[in-house]
């Protein structure tokens, strides 16, 4: 038996790590309880550093112990003189890179380098971007690491250029490398921004607004350099077309403009004496700054959002007080002012007119696409061309799908229609877990290419029947619509936003899956509404057409509500302007 190891059993050396992690613990909780009494008591000494040092060295995310090592630290500042502060401040970056080392994506520490490296009196940014290099070596994702770099570069002036060819080297070595991608795209603004002497977009009819200011555009990247990305992106993708990295950058590089910032429409009725007023973005008008006046005459108005549930909105309407515009043989002139943006909008409602408006026309490189130069449409096609060829190798690639969908929609959305329904179509097969938002995704272009059409044509009335809608978007882009046919498509609701269409006689929506109006809310014009074959089941869900005071008919034959004991006396209470009710 002698000379022969003895082999412990689990249950005893589960044991032994027991009574080892105990000891641990009192020894970690007895330095804690004399810190917080060091804390508690005031005391800001070398003493403090050590028992925090050895606290933090173990769990480096203790933000109180932090809060206190912070504390002891600005208390010696005061009472040692700059280079003891300075020696002071070095030992804390060693203690911190100690810290790192047991968990480099410690919140703690990364924070409290950056207070360090702020303080210190003689800072040296070189090695803190060396620190830098070496972690993201080791973790290109890193965020923590990423968050401290922008930190140094920013206080150590280091040059746009030379980060973005650190971007270039991390991308070199991996493509999957979403922080680099990401941090490029805000390096590029900087280095390449947009010339103000590069085309704007072409002028709008019928605008009274000012041409846009250079800062609105200066976040854009200029052109020239917009088209080198292509080729750098390009070749990531074709190396590894299911990395999504690069594609979301792609993404980016080919995402439109923000639009100006404008009043986009104003509408004038007679009847409700009442002035509508569509934004090009979701405002709040009470911080914005709304200035109605009529005929030179400021009016004291309260703006409202078209429902309670919107503090910011792109439609906004007010009440005049009766009499005011009422008379038809009266003619008037009307401006709202835009304060915060400087910039106004007129409106003229004539003798013999019950209603008046004043827009914008809704073209496609204004609303839904980028401002195409000649060159940039010849380096998309040929985009375009390239990624249809990866499509070839690689058939089923939902990213590579997307992107020829993007691109399409960025040349010509109305003449790559047909191609566009046939590549979702595809995509909800390959990506099935994702075909809602493929859905969605479709549904926003089509409604984007049926606004174009009506604005093409100069009419009232959209219409966007049997397209499988799963949703309903743009809406402020419809203030002025009277007739809206939503028949036959897979909506289960009409939301809020619905209630920006003020001007709306005729709502078809027969054969979707509706259950809730909550949309049809306080729409003054609105007389008929058909929602044959829907899933609304109470009356409660009928309610918000109690606030329509013109509505006249509706139809709600095929819908479960019709099953309700007592359902048409119930209605007839509820909507006693109705006299066409179909059961």
């Amino acid at each position: 038996m002698h000379g022969r190891v003895k082999v412990k059993s689990t249950a005893q050396q589960e044991e032994e790590k027991r009574k080892e992690r105990e000891k641990k613990l009192k020894v970690y909780l007895a330095a804690r309880d004399a810190c917080f009494s060091k804390r508690k008591e005031g005391i800001w000494d070398e003493g403090a550093l050590q028992v925090t040092q050895q606290l933090l060295s173990s769990n480096p995310d203790f933000g109180t112990l932090w809060n206190y090592r912070r504390e002891t630290l600005m208390h010696l500042e005061t009472v040692r003189d700059e280079d003891e502060v300075q020696k002071i401040y070095e030992a804390e970056l060693s203690f911190l890179e100690s810290c790192l080392k047991v968990n480099p994506k410690s919140y703690g520490s990364w924070h409290h380098r950056g207070w360090v490296s702020n303080r210190l009196p003689r800072p040296d940014w070189a090695r803190e971007l060396g620190l830098c290099d070496r972690c993201l070596s080791l973790d290109d994702r890193n965020f923590h690491c990423w968050d401290y770099r922008r930190v140094v570069v920013k206080m150590s002036g280091v040059p746009v250029d030379q980060e973005l060819a650190f971007t270039d080297r991390l991308i070199g070595s991996n493509f999957s490398n979403y922080s680099s991608w990401h941090y490029r795209s805000t390096l590029l603004p900087l280095l390449h921004p947009e010339s103000p002497e590069e085309p704007a977009p072409p002028p709008r009819r019928a605008s009274s607004s000012p041409p846009p200011s250079p800062q609105s555009r200066s976040h854009r990247v200029c052109e020239e350099q917009l088209l080198k990305e292509y080729e750098l992106v390009q070749n990531a993708f074709f190396t590894d077309p299911n990395d999504q990295s690069a594609w979301f950058y792609y993404r980016w590089l080919l995402g439109r403009a923000e639009r100006e910032e404008i009043i986009s429409c104003m509408f004038v009725s007679r009847e409700e004496e009442r002035v509508s007023v569509a934004f090009s973005r979701a405002v709040n008008v009470s911080s914005a700054g709304l200035l109605l006046v009529l005929d030179g005459q400021p009016q004291r108005v309260e703006w409202r959002s078209v429902h309670p549930r919107f503090k910011h909105s792109p439609v906004w309407i007010c009440d005049l007080a009766p009499g005011t515009i009422s008379d038809v043989t009266n003619e008037h002139n009307l401006t709202v002012h835009w304060m915060e943006k400087h910039t106004h909008r007129d409106c003229a409602l004539y003798t013999g007119r019950t209603e008046s408006w004043c827009r914008d026309s809704a073209t496609d490189q204004e609303l839904f696409r980028s401002d195409l130069s000649v060159e940039k449409t010849s380096v998309l096609q040929s985009e375009l061309q390239s990624c249809n060829q990866l499509r070839e190798l690689e058939p089923l690639n939902k990213w590579c799908l997307l992107t020829i969908i993007l691109l399409m929609r960025a040349l010509d959305p109305l003449g790559y229609e047909k191609e566009t329904l046939a590549h979702f179509q595809t995509l909800e097969e390959v990506d099935s877990m994702r075909s809602a938002y493929y859905g969605d995704l479709c549904s926003k272009f089509m409604i984007e290419n049926t606004i174009l059409k009506m604005e093409y044509a100069e009419v009232r009335v959209f219409s966007i029947s049997d397209k499988s809608l799963t949703t309903l978007c743009h809406l402020d882009q419809l203030l002025l619509v009277t007739h809206i046919n939503l028949s036959s498509n897979q909506l289960h609701r009409l939301p809020p936003q619905f209630a920006m269409l003020q001007c709306l006689e005729v709502l078809e929506a027969n054969n979707n899956s509706i259950e809730n109006l909550e949309g049809v809310y306080h729409l003054p014009k609105l007389e008929e509404v058909l929602l044959k074959n829907n899933k609304i089941s109470t009356l409660a869900d009928l309610e918000p057409l109690a606030s329509c005071p013109k509505l006249k008919r509706l139809d709600l034959r095929g819908n479960p509500v019709t099953q309700v004991a007592n359902v048409e006396a119930e209605l007839t209470a509820l909507l006693p302007s109705v006299v066409d009710l179909l059961l």
